[in-house]
């Protein structure tokens, strides 16, 4: 059986998962004890799992994650007022699946935006599509796209991905350009897409934060009334962790 010109055949076809089999096939000293459709059933399997985990690999590249988070690294111990049973079931990702927002509010340092990456994490292990982005960086991105053409097909993209993380909500003024270029995101999304926000801010003081009244209830219509809230206490993690801070004890 001439092997090698088979591999080569199956590269040909981008069927990279079973030509990698193939030749783990071909080392095994005890292969021939299968029959055929044993062979084959663990060619393909290899193959639908080199897919599967190349698409996860496109998804987190996309997603652009601030931290490299898993929501099994969570610490529920430090008292932060963090509900474990509500943390796993949002780790479930049926929310996602059915366009409800997470927002998470607390002080610096005690891991909203390491919640909100885990989060994120476990919905590109899902399969769904997602976005990080702090918030001065989605108008960033947003004022060039209008400058070289591209807005239409920026905001398409945020419109279509399942769930959109805006990290740091409430950091830095607003501009009327601002609240209407998030109005016009959330709007898209609205009951169709998730998304999940942080904020050391709590949820009451952002219409205020969001300046224009008209413009701020049309914001938080879009975003809080059909959303999980978390809301985070406690001391910064960062200084618990500092080595300064375990120096002096």
């Amino acid at each position: 059986m001439l092997t090698h010109p088979t591999t080569e055949k199956l590269h040909t076809l981008k069927l990279t998962g079973m030509a990698k089999a193939l030749e783990d096939q071909r080392a095994m000293t005890d292969i021939d004890d299968l029959d055929f459709d044993a062979r084959l059933g663990l060619l393909v399997d290899r193959e639908v799992t080199e897919r599967e985990n190349r698409r996860l690999g496109t998804r987190l590249k996309q997603a652009k994650l601030r931290h490299t988070a898993c929501v099994e690294d969570i610490d529920f111990r430090t008292p932060r007022g963090l509900d474990k049973a509500l943390i796993l079931s949002l780790a479930a990702c049926a929310w996602i699946a059915k366009g409800i927002n997470v927002l998470l509010t607390g002080p610096t340092g005690v891991g909203k935006s390491y919640l909100a990456c885990a989060l994120a994490h476990k919905a590109c292990l899902e399969g769904y599509s997602v976005l990080y982005l702090r918030l001065p960086r989605l108008f960033e991105d947003l004022h060039l796209a209008r400058a070289d053409g591209s807005y239409g097909k920026l905001m398409r993209t945020y419109a279509k991905t399942d769930l959109l993380v805006l990290d740091d909500w409430g950091l830095t003024p607003l501009s009327d350009s601002h609240r209407r270029d998030l109005l016009e995101v959330l709007e898209d999304r609205h009951g169709l897409r998730s998304t999940l926000v942080t904020s050391q801010l709590p949820v009451e003081s952002w219409h205020e934060y969001l300046g224009d009244p008209t413009l701020a209830d049309a914001i938080l219509d879009r975003l809080v009334h059909n959303a999980h809230k978390i809301n985070l206490k406690g001391e910064s993690m960062r200084k618990k962790t500092s080595p300064l801070t375990k120096s002096s004890t």
